[in-house]
């Protein structure tokens, strides 16, 4: 095993390390009150159990995980050029939550939507645990990811920083959501090139941007510096969704039916250039969707 390798597989672990503490595969009176306060009695563990299980299950399905490194490796950048960090190296793993965790929401969502039956190869959350647990499961998800920005041990400025951040990513994130929604629950509107790396760009960038500004702010970068790589995160995120459009038509993703993208009605870009190319297959096309 190379070094960088071996630094690579420590990172990882200890995101792993960060997410399983964040979110238990069961509760205990320490995340709980961390989580939601004091509790009335009457609440169960089962009840709490309704939100935990479908995001639970789903993280351990896996993933690339490579949002909440790229946090740790902006942090890693920013604290090589400013040496005075705004956080330490302990708590930067346990705000790689803040991106995982609302990955994992929006997959949940993004499968409801589609009405998509898998997810990493397994039937998808709405489908295993119902469509009124898995939503709502989702929707906590997204206000307990910020949960480990209330445990850090920092000034309230710092927070209220990261929670701008979260916040404002967050928004971006359901905006490009929108987008597409739209296109999709239209078959025979067909966005414009620009108009579809905007919605990526907030769909799929956001994510990778929040990960890249909160990494650099925790590394003591000023937020005016950050937003450069933020930027830079962003575009970074339409390459990615690009590749994984292309893979959707081509190979298939790993734990995805080959070609759901037309199915699900998804405007991605080949779709958008075949179309472009070839305006009579607009209508064959749309009725696929």
């Amino acid at each position: 095993m190379s070094v960088l390798t071996k630094e690579f597989s420590n990172i990882l672990n200890n995101i792993e390390a960060a997410l399983s503490k964040a979110l238990p595969s069961h509760s205990n009176s320490q995340w709980t009150y961390n989580s939601f306060g004091n509790l009335p009695e009457a609440v169960k563990p089962e009840h709490l159990q309704n939100l935990i299980s479908p995001n639970k299950n789903l993280i351990d399905l896996g993933g690339k995980r490579w949002r909440p490194l790229l946090l740790v490796l902006c942090y890693e950048m920013a604290k090589e050029k400013h040496g005075d960090t705004a956080l330490s190296e302990e708590e930067v793993y346990s705000i790689t939550p803040l991106v995982e965790f609302v990955h994992t929401a929006s997959l949940i969502h993004d499968d409801i939507e589609d009405s998509a039956d898998l997810r990493r190869g397994k039937p998808a959350a709405h489908i295993t645990y119902g469509l009124d647990t898995a939503l709502n499961a989702a929707g906590w998800l997204y206000f307990e990811a910020p949960v480990c920005i209330n445990q850090l041990n920092v000034s309230d400025q710092m927070k209220l920083t990261l929670y701008k951040v979260y916040t404002n990513e967050l928004r971006r994130l359901h905006l490009g959501q929108a987008m597409d929604i739209y296109w999709h629950r239209n078959p025979s509107i067909f966005p414009k090139d620009d108009e579809y790396l905007a919605m990526v760009k907030n769909k799929t960038g956001t994510l990778a941007a929040m990960a890249a500004k909160i990494g650099c702010v925790a590394g003591g970068m000023s937020v005016e510096e950050a937003d450069e790589y933020r930027n830079i995160a962003a575009n970074i995120g339409i390459g990615f969704q690009i590749i994984d459009d292309v893979i959707n038509l081509t190979t298939g993703n790993v734990g995805k039916k080959r070609g759901d993208d037309i199915v699900e009605g998804k405007k991605s870009l080949p779709v958008l250039i075949h179309a472009g190319k070839l305006q009579a297959d607009k209508v064959k096309i749309a009725d696929f969707m």
